[in-house]
């Protein structure tokens, strides 16, 4: 059998179980936060029965959601630095040194590939880069981080002991570098990571955000967007629009004459998009709950789904829990800024809501019904 070569296998001195340890918590706190958040997001998208979501405070899941994709590229860098110090024993030899031994390789290669798994696809997802994953991303993300966090407890599970004593060993230096210097290069990177894109939701950070997909402001009428009109097969909208109204008492068809001439409220408020983006705005138009009561619908309790001009897609139709649905602040919005919507931003109305992903604050709505 031929034996991997030396500079492979020889673990230098900089590299040791101390060091491996401290990015090892480092990066376990990145992947708790993403857990945390991700699957926070996850249910407010894709809500089981058991779940409540609540209005306020408006600006909850700008935050989460802000912190998820803030962490997970924080935990680039320090994968690799984590990779880079175990890196000999990938090719330690004999490879396998009986059934416990193949099984806790098994487990770490588990829980390197999710890992890496995890940090790529949702790099692509927060670039918009769809066409490079040939499945489904959502799913896979969502589970794929489940098996993740599986396979980081029992890793630290098989490695308390390793952990506890490599806490009472220092290394030594190697040609200058020390364990803190690594440390420092890890740390710095992560940060300029972070810098370079927390500007997609931080507005102070813009300048210095190179790394962003979205910046606030960058779009029209100052708000970005993620799918325009073209994209969701909207060309225009013409004078026949009518908004059905549906509840208990009835049903209303509302022109935007018919709309623009009920008591208008205004509400500032973000749109906050699950890749990390968010921007704040002041949006008017027609209180959701005032258009509840036309139709009977103020005080039933149940749910308000909101539908699309849109003919397809997997977010052309979005459910509002009774809470949130006879919120003040949520809106059918018509005016973005004082000005009427921009055709990319929903004309002649959209849904906006407080605490609520982007994808479901409804453009071009056609229907609402209670």
């Amino acid at each position: 059998m031929v034996r991997p070569p030396a500079f492979l296998t020889r673990p230098g001195g900089v590299r040791g179980p101390r060091l491996t340890v401290h990015l090892g918590a480092w990066l376990g706190i990145a992947f708790t936060i993403c857990l945390v958040t991700g699957v926070l997001s996850h249910y407010v998208q894709h809500p089981p029965g058991w779940w409540h979501w609540p209005a306020r405070p408006v600006q909850l899941y700008r935050i989460t959601q802000g912190l998820h994709v803030a962490s997970g590229l924080a935990a680039v860098p320090l994968l690799t630095a984590k990779i880079w110090s175990v890196f000999p024993k990938l090719f330690a030899w004999p490879p396998v040194r009986g059934l416990g031994h193949a099984l806790e390789r098994g487990a770490v290669g588990l829980l390197s590939a999710a890992a890496v798994f995890e940090l790529v696809t949702g790099v692509l997802n927060i670039a918009y880069w769809y066409s490079l994953m040939p499945f489904g991303f959502i799913g896979a993300h969502y589970w794929t981080a489940w098996i993740l966090a599986g396979a980081l407890l029992l890793h630290l599970a098989a490695k308390l002991p390793v952990i506890r004593d490599a806490r009472r060993a220092e290394p030594a230096g190697d040609g200058g570098w020390t364990r803190r210097g690594v440390l420092a290069l890890t740390g710095t990177a992560a940060g300029a990571i972070t810098l370079a894109t927390a500007g997609q939701t931080v507005a102070p950070l813009r300048r210095v955000s190179l790394l962003a997909p979205r910046l606030p402001g960058v779009g029209p009428q100052g708000v970005p967007v993620n799918k325009t009109a073209a994209a969701a097969g909207i060309v225009r909208v013409d004078e026949s629009y009518r908004l059905l109204v549906t509840g208990p008492a009835g049903r209303h068809a509302l022109s935007l004459a018919d709309l623009l001439a009920l008591p208008q409220a205004e509400a500032e408020l973000p749109i906050a998009c699950v890749e990390g983006w968010s921007a704040g705005a002041v949006w008017s138009g027609v209180r959701v709950a005032d258009l509840l009561r036309l139709v009977g619908a103020a005080g039933t309790g149940r749910p308000v789904t909101v539908e699309s001009l849109q003919a397809d897609g997997p977010y052309r139709a979005s459910v509002l829990e009774p809470g949130p649905a006879r919120d003040p602040l949520t809106l059918l919005a018509l005016r973005l800024g004082g000005e009427p919507l921009h055709l990319d931003h929903g004309y002649p109305c959209r849904l906006i809501a407080p605490n609520r992903p982007g994808v479901l604050q409804t453009k071009w709505v056609a229907r609402v019904i209670a």
